[in-house]
């Protein structure tokens, strides 16, 4: 387990939440337009990736600001993902 002194852990959290918070708008404003035509599905599944393997390595080292961030954000991203995902499949099976 990762073990940091109080100032850096503050640092941390406080990143994780800028990153995390600049994010959720955007999730928020996706999810509820439904509207995914301007997200690359590779992009967003390789982030979506990326963002677990952050959270996995969170988890490995015990690095709270990271297992926190990566955890909120993988559930949007996952979200997201599941909708871009939904609407390549119905562009691609047709009418």
């Amino acid at each position: 387990m990762s073990v940091h002194p109080p100032a850096i852990a503050a640092l941390g959290y406080v990143a994780a939440c800028f990153t995390t918070l600049s994010f959720i708008p955007q999730a928020i404003k996706t999810l509820r337009s439904g509207d995914t035509r301007g997200i690359s599905l590779r992009m967003y599944a390789l982030f979506t990736m990326g963002i677990a393997l952050w959270g996995i390595y969170g988890l490995c080292t015990g690095d709270g600001p990271l297992i926190v961030a990566n955890a909120i954000t993988l559930v949007a991203c996952s979200l997201i993902l599941d909708r871009k995902w939904r609407a390549w499949w119905r562009e691609r099976s047709g009418p």
